[in-house]
C-alpha cells in the first residue's frame, strides 16, 4: 500500500517541538501510512499563506496563529479557512533567566530590572502581559530592552546589558549550564493553555481527513513515547538531526525539564478550557480584537486519535 504524502511546515526550530521531530525521526508517521516531508517555513506569515495556497498541507504552530487569522478575516468582512487540531504542546515552554539567582520569584520582581522580551513570536509576550495584568502590575511599568531576537537577548544577558530574559530552549539551557544565568520562572506553571497544535485548512481537513487523523495518531504515539522513555533516549533520537550543536546531555536535561513541567500533554485532545485561556490572554493583550469561538478555530474530532477517520 502506497504511503500518503504530506508536506508539513514548521514555523521555527524549537526543543518544545520534540514530539513532532520524534514522530519524524522514529518512523511514527510512516507507521501510520504517511510520507511526511518536513519543511521549515521561511516566515510565520508564509505558513498560513502556504497552507491556503497549497504550498504546504499542514503546519504545526500555535492556535494563536489560527485565532489571529480568523480575527483579521472577520475585520475584512470575511471568514478564515484555517482550523487547528491535536494539542501537542499543552503549556507555555518559555522561561525567565536572570543574571542573579532569584529562587522566590514573583512577577513584581520584573519591575525595575532590564527585561529582554521574547519577540520572535507574539505569544510569549501576550501571555506574560496577561500574567502581569492578573498580578495587578501595569506591563508599561517594565523596563523593556529594545526588541531583539532571543539569541541576541541571551548574548546581551551574558554581557550584562540585560538583567533578565524571556526565552525558550535551547537558549535557557545554554545560559544556565554555561554559568551565565539562573532560572527564575517557568511559565508552564500557568497550566494548560493550548500552546501548539497542528493546523490546516478546513478543505484539507475534510478532503484528507484520514491523513489528518493519521497525523494525530502518530503524535499520540510520540507523546506516549516521550513520557514513557528516558529523556536521554529522546535526546539521542532527535538531537543529531534537529539540534546538532546542542550537547546530548543538555538536550536530555531540556526534555526532562519539559516532562516534569508537563509542557507535553499525555494525549492530543485540545480542551476548550485551554483554548479559552489562551484566547483570553490574546484579547487582553490586544493581539486579537474579537472572540474567536472554539468551534470556529478547532476541529475537536480530529484531536481524538480514537475517533473514526
Amino acid at each position: 500500500m502506497a504511503s500518503e504524502k504530506i508536506i508539513l511546515y514548521e514555523n521555527l526550530r524549537a526543543c518544545s517541538y520534540a514530539p513532532f521531530y520524534l514522530a519524524q525521526w522514529a518512523g511514527l508517521f510512516e507507521a501510520e501510512g504517511l510520507e511526511v516531508e518536513l519543511r521549515l517555513s521561511p516566515a510565520p506569515p508564509e505558513t498560513a499563506r502556504g497552507l491556503i495556497e497549497g504550498r504546504a498541507d499542514v503546519s504545526f504552530g500555535g492556535p494563536m496563529r489560527v485565532m489571529m487569522h480568523h480575527d483579521a478575516a472577520h475585520a475584512r468582512g470575511g471568514t478564515s479557512p484555517l482550523v487547528c487540531f491535536a494539542q501537542v504542546v499543552a503549556r507555555d515552554p518559555f522561561v525567565l533567566v536572570g543574571r542573579e539567582p532569584n529562587p522566590r520569584f514573583r512577577f513584581e520582581d520584573l519591575v525595575g530590572p532590564r527585561l529582554g522580551v521574547a519577540t520572535d513570536v507574539p505569544t510569549p509576550w501576550m501571555l506574560l502581559y496577561d500574567d502581569l495584568d492578573r498580578a495587578g502590575i501595569d506591563p508599561a511599568a517594565l523596563t523593556r530592552a529594545p526588541d531583539a531576537p532571543m539569541a541576541e537577548n541571551a548574548e546581551a544577558l551574558k554581557r550584562g546589558e540585560i538583567d533578565v530574559v524571556q526565552l525558550f530552549e535551547p537558549h535557557a539551557e545554554r545560559l544556565v549550564s554555561g554559568g551565565h544565568g539562573h532560572l527564575w520562572h517557568r511559565f508552564s506553571v500557568r497550566g494548560d493553555i493550548a500552546f501548539t497544535s497542528f493546523y490546516t485548512t478546513r478543505r484539507f481537513a475534510a478532503e484528507r481527513r484520514g491523513a489528518c487523523m493519521a497525523l494525530t495518531r502518530a503524535i499520540q504515539a510520540a507523546l506516549t513515547r516521550i513520557h514513557e522513555t528516558e529523556p536521554e533516549e529522546t535526546a539521542a533520537l532527535v538531537g543529531p538531526a534537529f539540534f546538532p550543536n546542542l550537547p546530548p546531555e543538555g538536550l536530555a536535561r531540556i526534555v526532562a525539564g519539559y516532562r516534569e513541567a508537563r509542557v507535553w500533554p499525555r494525549g492530543t485532545a485540545l480542551p476548550a478550557a485551554a483554548y479559552a485561556r489562551l484566547k483570553a490572554a490574546l484579547l487582553a493583550g490586544g493581539l486579537i480584537a474579537r472572540d474567536v469561538p472554539y468551534g470556529d478555530a478547532v476541529d475537536a474530532a480530529l484531536s481524538d486519535p480514537g475517533a473514526a477517520a
